[in-house]
């Protein structure tokens, strides 16, 4: 369904009564101006500067690359990972993907 049969339909039900006309225009610009895209939203952007750290790095520089982003300290990250590391090894695992497939900072 298009842009042009998204507003026809908008327009009877405004005709019907079903909606009134400041839901109308509510609804109409949402159609006309979209959403922004993914790239835009905070959080998406700060995964996607996701970087390894080569400077704050014990093992593999990823808490020190999460601490960068997040504005936490990067020993708070190391604890939360060790004490992850508690639970059936699920803070190894995260550790590990992530010294995997996060990129080290340049």
């Amino acid at each position: 369904m298009g842009l042009a049969d998204d507003l026809v339909r908008l327009d009877e039900l405004r005709s019907r009564g079903a909606l009134s006309d400041e839901e109308f225009a509510r609804a109409k610009a949402r159609l006309l101006d979209p959403p922004s895209p993914a790239s835009e939203i905070p959080a998406v952007e700060a995964v996607n500067r996701l970087r390894r750290s080569r400077s704050d790095r014990w093992i593999g520089g990823v808490c020190g690359g999460i601490a960068v982003i997040t504005g936490v300290e990067s020993w708070i990250w190391r604890l939360i990972l060790v004490a992850m590391a508690f639970f059936a090894g699920t803070g190894v695992l995260l550790y590990i993907l992530l010294w995997i497939f996060v990129p080290e900072e340049t």
